[in-house]
């Protein structure tokens, strides 16, 4: 059985899409084992509490240095037993000494489909924004292995989602969320717990 721990930063939709696939089967042999978050008032503690699930926060405002913060993490992480850490929505830049022990074994969930729109500032809204202002035709999210730049590791999954005329960034955010995201990342946990991921 595969031990994940989800990292969140707010309203765990991800998460959620998690939580479903597990309970419906279709992601096999692996169980979620923590929720860490960064914030407080993220409502994906909320979710994991329904879901009977350690909900944990390290919130780097409770810590001296950016250096205390990251070990807190580290240890939550490791006290989860987690074999898997999956970024899903998490805004804090994961520490070095944690991308070393849990090498190849990190995933995150990016709404683009890198190298578009990805890197250094392009998150949440932001990514949205700028694949309108860019006039894209085709968007979509990508599944990938965390390494220490940002959005740069292997890629494992992607998929397209089309920009519909008359698009916000927020009617294209959700159409990327519902569309690719919440489908590919559960697939991406699946493959892993089942040996079939090639990277």
């Amino acid at each position: 059985m595969l031990r994940v721990a989800v990292l969140v930063s707010g309203g765990g939709t991800n998460l959620q899409a998690i939580l479903d696939a597990i309970d419906k089967g279709s992601i096999r042999n692996a169980q979620v084992t923590a929720v860490i978050s960064n914030n407080p008032g993220a409502y994906a503690l909320e979710r994991a509490r329904k879901h009977n699930i350690p909900g944990i926060c390290v919130s780097p405002k409770s810590y001296d240095s950016r250096e205390d913060f990251h070990q807190a993490l580290m240890e939550a992480v490791e006290k989860s037993s987690a074999d898997l850490v999956v970024l899903a929505g998490c805004l804090v830049v994961i520490p070095s000494c944690m991308i070393e022990k849990y090498r190849g074994r990190i995933i995150n969930i990016h709404p683009s489909l890198i190298p578009s729109f990805c890197g250094k500032g392009f998150y949440g809204l932001k990514v949205h924004e700028e694949a309108l202002k860019r006039g894209v035709k085709v968007t979509g999210a990508t599944v990938h292995i965390v390494d220490e730049g940002t959005d740069t590791g292997p890629i494992i999954l992607q998929k397209a989602v089309d920009v519909e005329k008359g698009d916000t960034p927020r009617s294209l955010q959700q159409r990327v969320m519902e569309q690719a995201e919440w489908v590919i990342l559960p697939k991406a946990i699946d493959m892993i717990a089942n040996g079939e991921c090639e990277v």
